[in-house]
């Protein structure tokens, strides 16, 4: 049995799981609604505020599906009720990042151009530039997986390096850092 596929799923106050006959599982919550689509090896129950996915058998197609969709749900369930969020850090002398627009992003990362990127209305921004600090970009959605896309497409701009630690990093994450060239010996 599927040590993460046995585990149920507890549905706090607020949000709404609904499982259509074609198999789509549709959570709404204060944050906001997703759906996904499950395969039809899996089948999905909710009872009362606890959600439970089940496999008919023990195939190895079937095994590897159960702990997937229902770790899909529960993060569909958790971003509902309380969403998502990651900061981004720009280290690096003169790497800047402002709104240009509402849901478009400027980043001035040492290129010879500007970097704009257009946001999806399901993801909402905040900058913070304050003096002596990295600049910061702050990300929230209700989507896990659409929140993780857009931090990684910001991140490959400009990935860290390992010698001055220059680049676009999670807020908290650690680079690994590597000796220069030696001096003259």
């Amino acid at each position: 049995m599927s040590r993460i596929g046995k585990l149920p799923i507890a549905i706090p106050a607020g949000v709404t799981i609904t499982v259509s006959p074609e198999n789509v599982v549709t959570v709404k919550g204060p944050k906001g609604e997703l759906s996904q689509a499950v395969d039809p090896l899996i089948s999905v129950n909710v009872e009362g505020a606890v959600c439970h996915v089940t496999r008919p058998n023990d195939e190895k197609e079937a095994r590897a599906k159960h702990g997937l969709y229902r770790a899909l749900i529960h993060n569909m369930v958790v971003g509902c009720s309380e969403g998502y969020k990651k900061t981004l850090e720009l280290v690096g002398v003169g790497y800047r990042v402002e709104l240009a627009q509402p849901n478009v992003l400027n980043f001035s990362l040492g290129y010879t151009h500007p970097i704009y990127l257009g946001l999806p209305k399901e993801v909402k921004v905040e900058t913070k530039s304050e003096r002596n600090q990295n600049p910061l970009v702050i990300l929230e959605s209700c989507d896990k997986q659409l929140l993780g896309q857009i931090c990684a497409k910001i991140r490959s701009f400009r990935k860290p390096e390992p010698y001055k630690g220059k680049g676009i990093k999670f807020q908290g994450e650690i680079v690994r850092r590597k000796a220069g060239k030696s001096a003259g010996k």
